[in-house]
């Protein structure tokens, strides 16, 4: 090994950036290679001196040539050269690398090429058959090639393609797509690459010339055009987007995205996103002109008259430090048709609200404010509620004179309509959890609950179902009970592996409670499921309580195999005393025996996975829900099942059976092809809802179906969407979506 101290700009033989190539395909060994050169010591502080090692060193004094061979190696602050021979003419300034070159640049870069010539500055150079790897992936060749001394580079005639351009056998292929241009300006420390005179050519076929634009590389973002869309609805027509992408500092920007109709007016579409060292926000807003129909249920006319419609969707979060955070989230929408006309969401609610949460190990914190915007035909506006405040708080107390685990509460919420009943609450409450094991084998969990409740409500006959009003003014109300839990786990052998056997008994006292005295805000969509089968409380939220003394049995199994899991749990409860329960008939609790619920688990490999869940009448077996959940086939190739039935005869109008089917599928052709459908259809008859005139049990809500290819560089697709059902001036019919998703390009 040899060292030379090569004054003046020698050092800058490895700032050149420079390599050669006429095609895409590597030339020379990879940039591994030159990251582990040998260097036979650390850089000298001297900004002009280069560290480098070779096989032999040569000095002609006649001719003043310094010749360096045999596996060159060099490097200066992050840039390193690779080269068979580098030879300098210190009379005419001419340095020159030949044989397998190879230069990294700090970005990591690599250029490759057969001989490099370089200024007698050293800082600039020229080559000829350039080929540039890059180190965000993709690559650039060119016929020539220059290197600024800002370490820009300009390529003439040159093509540029994040694509592979070698098959899975390694044989050399076209790229999916690639840019050809006149000239590529590319600058590394901004991440970027220009274009000038350039053509797109996509599977082969090529665009007109384009006009000048540039794109990132990386994760860099700069202002400039993303990746336009297209659609086709039957109401709006032919919409063309157009987005653009505006910087506003390293830490902001927005997006604009005008959305042009054949058939309406345009729509402004406008994104702002801001990240600092707490946190981030973005703020989304679309603004238009167009018909609607004031009356949802009369259809929609071309005489609606012509409004302003728009859509403000806004989200944050901010970590103030450890433990203190807030969160935000900001819906609105001028009128109810308005999200479903436009596709951009096919929700019925909007909620916004904000959260102050402080946790740490052992308490939680919360101050929230909610309020809901409906969209629901028939729900009127005025009878949406907003929560201000909604304070919780929570602490754990671990130690404690009988063991276990104390968690103390305290909770208050204020519930205000516009034209309904307004309701305040507040609560304090303890648990006690002790969890042991007994010398054979049970698990048992003793559990002592208390809380106290005051209420005050107005407005009350404003709402139509009588077991949620409550009464008008100050209510109190005392909350207490006591549980055992035991479980017996059993573990065996079984057709080859291990089974798991555990019974379950749970035993539940509690004393009567003044639960029809106080308004029902946060508890009315009960139901007994499997997963509330052993809850202290079966009912959600905090404003009802199930005040049956009742003892709950049940078991659990589960079968591990190689390559199959299957697990399942079936129980049922029983209520000790024979006082009248506030459980509405059909929710499977209302009697002393309950309805038996259950759910089944099985898992093969990764191919098939189902999930199903159930619940029967007690009295017959009478199948009261009955919902699958099912995939089978690979990532690729693969179909999804989901069906839902509930038959529970509720007589409370948001508690109405129904009956559903989602079904969707992929099918993959080749590597890269593949077909996709969904479907969404209501099964739901007369019988199971009274309510729907026109249900016939067989209902289509929608379907999708699409064609799309994804390779390595691309995402190209077509879907065909029809809804089946009209909503005001969101009506029925066809739309059809062109997705194209260039690698690099339009981001």
């Amino acid at each position: 090994m040899t060292r030379l101290d090569l004054l003046g700009g020698v050092a800058a033989l490895v700032l050149a950036v420079p390599a050669a190539a006429q095609s895409l395909q590597d030339r020379g060994p990879p940039p591994a290679s030159v990251e582990g050169a040998p260097v036979e010591a650390a850089p000298a502080p001297d900004a002009d001196q280069v560290q480098f090692s070779a096989g032999a060193l040569e000095y002609d004094y006649n001719a003043d040539v310094v010749t360096a061979t045999d596996a060159v190696r060099m490097t200066r602050e992050g840039d390193r050269l690779r080269a068979d021979k580098v030879v300098w003419n210190r009379k005419t300034g001419q340095v020159v690398a030949t044989g397998n070159v190879a230069v990294t640049n700090p970005q990591g870069d690599v250029a490759y090429g057969d001989s490099i010539e370089l200024t007698d500055t050293l800082k600039d150079g020229v080559i000829d058959n350039l080929l540039v790897v890059l180190e965000q992936g993709g690559r650039m060749a060119a016929v020539r090639g220059t290197r600024n001394p800002d370490g820009t580079m300009r390529l003439e005639r040159a093509v540029y393609s994040p694509c592979a351009v070698t098959s899975a056998k390694g044989c050399p292929k076209e790229p999916t797509w690639k840019i050809t241009a006149v000239q590529v300006l590319y600058r590394p420390e901004r991440e970027r690459l220009t274009f000038d005179g350039a053509r797109l050519h996509l599977f082969g076929v090529s665009t007109p010339a384009l006009p000048r634009f540039s794109v990132p590389l990386g994760s860099s973002s700069d202002t400039g055009l993303l990746t336009p869309g297209f659609n086709i609805t039957r109401l709006n027509g032919v919409e063309v987007v157009l987005p653009v992408n505006i910087v506003l500092g390293p830490d902001k920007s927005l997006v604009l995205r005008p959305h042009l109709f054949s058939s309406e007016l345009p729509m402004m579409e406008a994104r702002y996103s801001q990240v600092d060292e707490i946190g981030a926000f973005s703020l989304t807003a679309y603004a238009t002109g167009s018909r609607r129909s004031g009356d949802l249920s009369g259809g929609f006319t071309t005489e609606t008259e012509r409004a302003f419609r728009g859509y403000i969707d806004g989200v944050g979060r901010f970590q103030l430090d450890p433990n203190w955070s807030i969160s935000t989230s900001l819906r609105l929408v001028t009128d109810r048709t308005f999200l479903r006309r436009y596709d951009i969401s096919r929700e019925d609610r909007l909620r916004s609200n904000v959260t102050v949460e402080r946790i740490d190990r052992d308490s939680y914190l919360s101050i929230a404010g909610w309020a809901v915007q409906t969209l629901r035909v028939g729900d009127r506006q005025g009878f949406q509620p907003v929560a201000l405040p909604e304070i919780d708080y929570r602490r754990r107390i671990t130690d404690t004179p009988l063991g276990g685990v104390l968690q103390l509460q305290a909770n208050t919420l204020a519930i205000g309509r516009k034209a309904g009943q307004d309701t305040q609450r507040g609560f304090v409450s303890a648990r006690w959890d002790w969890r042991g094991i007994t010398t054979s084998g049970q698990e048992v969990t003793l559990t002592a609950y208390a809380r106290g409740d005051a209420y005050n409500t107005s407005g009350s006959a404003a709402t139509t179902i009588a077991s949620y009003r409550g009464i008008d003014g100050f209510q109190t109300r005392a909350i207490g009970a006591l549980a055992a839990d035991v479980r017996w786990p059993l573990i065996g052998e079984l057709f080859g592996g291990f089974q798991r056997f555990t019974p379950r008994v749970q035993l539940v006292a509690t004393p009567p409670t003044r639960n029809l005295a106080v308004p029902n805000e946060d508890a009315r969509a009960v139901d007994l499921e499997d997963s509330n089968l052993f809850a202290l409380n079966r009912f959600p939220g905090y404003d009802r309580w199930e005040d049956s003394s009742r003892v709950t049995y049940g078991a659990d199994w589960a079968l591990d195999l190689t390559g199959i899991a299957i697990s399942a749990n079936v129980g049922q409860s029983y209520r000790l005393n024979s006082r009248p329960s506030i459980l509405p008939n059909g929710t499977g609790l209302s009697d002393r025996f309950s309805d038996i619920v259950g759910r089944t688990n099985v898992r093969v490999g990764e191919f098939v996975t189902l999930t199903h869940r159930y619940r029967l009448d007690k009295d017959n077996l009478a199948v009261r829900r009955n919902e699958i959940d099912a995939t089978v086939g690979t990532r690729r190739t693969y179909a999804t099942v989901g069906y839902i039935r509930l038959n529970r005869n509720i007589d409370i109008q948001d508690l109405q059976d129904r009956e559903e089917l989602r079904v969707g599928g992929r099918v993959g052709i080749g590597r890269f092809w593949s077909v996709w459908g969904s479907a969404l259809v209501d099964l739901t008859d007369r019988e199971e809802d009274p309510a729907l005139l026109a249900a016939d049990g067989f209902n289509p809500i929608r379907h999708r179906l699409g064609v799309a290819y994804e390779d390595d560089c691309i995402d190209l697709g077509v879907t065909w969407r029809r809804d089946y059902q009209s909503l005001g001036d969101a009506r029925a019919g066809n739309s059809y979506l062109l997705t194209l998703s260039l690698k690099n390009l339009g981001r």
